[in-house]
């Protein structure tokens, strides 16, 4: 594409950095997602973005499609063609949105993968032998207490906690938005805990509440690493990633609650339809109470023999 396209392209970006105050993950998916309608308008010698029709952007959905994209993958990549196409508008560089009429193939929703209540405390309770497990299960304790992020819970600083309230401040959750969450006796239990021992680990500018062993703030893949170490440490052969305990948190609040607005706040959710898949997880979890319990549920396992 020309230059003018290339500058137009940058300049989208930089108002996501600077106006929009987008997250470094979602800039780099915005740029990646444009990145590849650009290469698809070179291939088909398109020049300028008021070019670009909606056979166009359809043409190139359909082959991102066949390139084995799933339909939640194909779906970010056309918020954010959609994203740049109504900067455009606003700019009077085009008159319509080629894109705003795609949509993505739909997909089954898969249900979010849970632990049960005697799994979490195995993996919770289990004890520990050194500084940096401390504050691992402080981690842990915190994933399954508030049912944060992965993202949120590496972004936390040490005064987004309330110990007296029993608080926890998410500054920056999805969409940029914060939230204030309580969280429970144990996890509070552990967060003191990993507290006297946090500045064994702290250079003097850092203020992340969880750090490394070098005293910086803990990424986002550390904090995965940590738990797979823990896993395995403690003989659980199922693989759990952080998220793993945020559903959890999730379906046994729901299960007990059965507040699905509560836990949606909770969650963070913008739209309640993102929550109510954990209604899918309860409903499992009655059926087979039902199928245990009902006494024309239950399989006769006596053999019956014709008289």
């Amino acid at each position: 594409m020309q230059a003018d396209a290339k500058q137009i392209l940058l300049e989208f970006i930089t108002q996501l950095n600077i106006e929009k105050r987008a997250s470094p993950h979602t800039v780099k998916n915005y740029q990646r997602d444009i990145d590849q309608l650009e290469q698809y308008c070179t291939k088909k010698e398109i020049n300028l973005w008021n070019e670009v029709s909606q056979t166009d952007i359809r043409s190139h959905i359909a082959n991102r499609h066949r390139s084995g994209l799933t339909s939640k993958t194909i779906q970010r990549e056309l918020s954010a063609i959609r994203s740049f196409f109504n900067f455009l508008l606003k700019q009077q560089l085009i008159e319509n949105n080629p894109a705003q009429h795609i949509k993505a193939p739909k997909q089954a929703r898969k249900l979010p993968k849970s632990l049960d209540v005697d799994q979490i405390n195995g993996l919770l309770d289990a004890g520990t032998s050194s500084s940096l497990e401390i504050r691992d299960v402080a981690m842990f304790e915190l994933f399954y207490s508030a049912g944060i992020r992965l993202t949120e819970l590496s972004s936390l600083n040490l005064n987004d906690v309330d110990l007296t309230d029993q608080t926890l401040l998410i500054r920056s959750g999805k969409g940029n938005k914060s939230r204030i969450l309580p969280i429970g006796n144990k996890a509070i239990n552990a967060l003191n805990l990993w507290l006297k021992h946090r500045t064994n680990y702290l250079l003097p500018t850092e203020n992340a509440l969880f750090t490394s062993n070098r005293g910086t703030r803990l990424g986002q893949r550390s904090i995965e690493l940590r738990l797979n170490l823990w896993c395995q440490k403690k003989g659980l052969n199922e693989k759990i990633h952080p998220h793993m305990l945020r559903h959890s948190f999730a379906s046994h609040l729901l299960e007990s609650s059965q507040d699905l607005r509560a836990v949606q706040e909770l969650l963070g959710h913008s739209n309640i339809s993102t929550t109510q898949i954990y209604t899918h997880l309860d409903f499992q979890h009655l059926a087979n109470i039902y199928d245990k319990s009902h006494p024309r549920a239950k399989k006769n396992t006596l053999s019956t023999k014709p008289i």
